[in-house]
């Protein structure tokens, strides 16, 4: 050993604390403890992922396995394999030895096998006269027996993980196939709309979606496209109404249409109902609960609500409830509009739309104003936060993946 490093006979190799820990752990082991050599080989190939480790990787662990004579590993069995290269080159389906060293030393570091060197560096066992193993130096595969559990549950991690992403990719699959079906039958038919603008929007949101997406990318995409999806049903929904309504009720169809025909419209500034406004309606229809967002689409939408936090970052709907109150006391919102609008729309809801408040502060003439001409609609059931949060993605970039 020279200047802190190991000469092996695949180089020098630097002698890490953590290689120092790993050799120090085997010695952890519960006495009596066993596990079965295969099965905790397959847990280590399930959850190679998070083990850093490549096929090959596992190819030479299986030839390393195979080497020991017991389908057991035991705490109280010599656990070191001493092959030589050649050996392991034949087992491992011809590996070519610097690949062979190279994933040797990444089993090494995924803590799965520990080496014990001998004095000159080469792999051998000292016997006793009845033909059993005293001594060896090789390879230690006590770190699979001392990890087994842990390897377990690794395992079952990335097997739910598949799962959830397996769903996700089938749900976005479908949601996609439902909205391309929604547009193209309301181009068709020609209901009212801009759905050059909604399609557009759509053909977008498709093109951003990666070759090989991850989890988070998946779940942030659907979340977008099932809000999509919503809008292009509010706004058939729309054009069923005014079909059936009455000439009678002519006043009522122009005043849903406007306040729901236009999905993508940003926030704007009130310019009626204000403080102490009457509602224009003779007959309100019932209110409906305002939909729930999820909390990540809302951030992607609201970044700056984040600053606003007391620990400076949203990591639930309470932090975000509490950031919304300094918010609205620094936007001059009155407490009773807030009170009002967290009554009618939902505490949730009130602080995601005082987020999107803050969004376009600058575009606002008068929030407090707004906030209660917003609660006031929500009332009768006239508002939706989805076109709100879809125009605020759009301005802040509209890439889900740049969600933190």
């Amino acid at each position: 050993m020279q200047d802190g490093h190991v000469t092996t006979p695949f180089g020098r190799r630097p002698m890490t604390l953590a290689l120092v820990r790993q050799q120090m752990a085997v010695t952890e082991i519960k006495p009596g403890k066993t596990a079965e050599k295969w099965k905790v080989f397959r847990d280590a190939s399930e959850a190679r992922p998070l083990l850093g480790l490549q096929d090959r990787s596992l190819a030479v662990l299986d030839a390393l396995l195979s080497f020991f004579p017991d389908n057991e590993l035991r705490q109280d069995r010599q656990l070191i394999v001493f092959p030589s290269n050649a050996q392991l080159t034949l087992r491992a389906h011809g590996i070519a030895g610097a690949t062979l060293r190279r994933h040797l030393a990444l089993l090494v570091e995924a803590g799965l096998i520990v080496r014990k060197d001998s004095a000159n560096g080469k792999r051998y066992a000292r016997k006793t006269k009845t033909g059993e193993v005293e001594s060896a130096f090789g390879f230690d595969l006590s770190p699979l027996l001392l990890r087994a559990e842990e390897l377990a549950q690794l395992a079952q991690q990335v097997a739910a993980e598949r799962l959830q992403w397996r769903k996700a990719k089938e749900n976005l699959t479908i949601c996609r196939r439902d909205v391309r079906k929604l547009i193209s039958a309301a181009m068709e038919e020609g209901a009212q709309g801009d759905w050059g603008k909604v399609e557009a929007f759509y053909i977008g949101l498709v093109q951003r979606i990666p070759r090989s997406p991850s989890l988070v990318e998946l779940t942030a995409l659907l979340d977008e496209m099932r809000l999509l999806q919503q809008e292009v049903l509010n706004m058939l929904d729309i054009k069923q109404e005014s079909t059936n309504t009455s000439t009678n009720d002519a006043h009522h169809e122009r005043h849903e249409q406007n306040s729901k025909t236009e999905p993508f419209n940003e926030l704007e500034p009130s310019s009626r109902n204000e403080l102490g406004a009457k509602v224009e309606r003779s007959q309100e229809r019932p209110a409906q609960p305002l939909k729930a967002f999820p909390l990540g689409l809302v951030l992607r939408a609201c970044p700056e609500i984040s600053a606003y936090s007391p620990g400076g970052a949203i990591t639930g709907w309470r932090d975000l409830m509490g950031a919304a109150v300094t918010v609205r006391s620094m936007l001059g919102v009155s407490p009773s509009a807030y009170q009002e609008a967290c009554e009618i729309m939902g505490p949730e809801n009130a602080a995601v739309t005082i987020a999107c408040i803050l969004e376009r502060a600058g575009h606002i003439n008068s929030p407090g104003g707004y906030l209660r001409d917003l609660t006031l609609k929500a009332q009768r059931g006239e508002f939706s936060l989805g076109p709100v949060l879809m125009a605020l993605l759009r301005a802040n970039g509209g890439d889900s993946r740049q969600a933190g």
